[in-house]
């Protein structure tokens, strides 16, 4: 089973700005991330009002927040940052 990824423009705004050892380093995390059978397995579930129902990843010292989408096997990735700024 292959999932979709998608970037959110404000996601990919940050891939852009990163580094270009940080960002292919997060490009082949996402691309590893596709050809899971259960993408929920790498990840930590959120919690609070702001983070409800959004997943976790973790690539060094940055994080991907992403809604997965079972019906459409679609993750979306929300959000992307170092792990000192990206739940600010």
């Amino acid at each position: 089973m292959t999932w979709n990824i998608k970037l959110e423009a404000g996601a990919l705004r940050e891939l852009k700005k990163l580094d270009k050892t940080i960002r292919r380093r997060i490009e082949q995390f996402i691309d590893r991330l596709a050809i899971e059978e259960n993408p929920r397995a790498r990840g930590i579930a959120l919690q609070g009002k702001t983070y409800d129902g959004l997943w976790r990843y973790r690539v060094g010292d940055y994080r991907l927040i992403c809604q997965i989408q079972d019906q459409e096997l679609i993750i979306l990735v929300v959000e992307i940052g170092h792990r000192g700024n990206i739940y600010r």
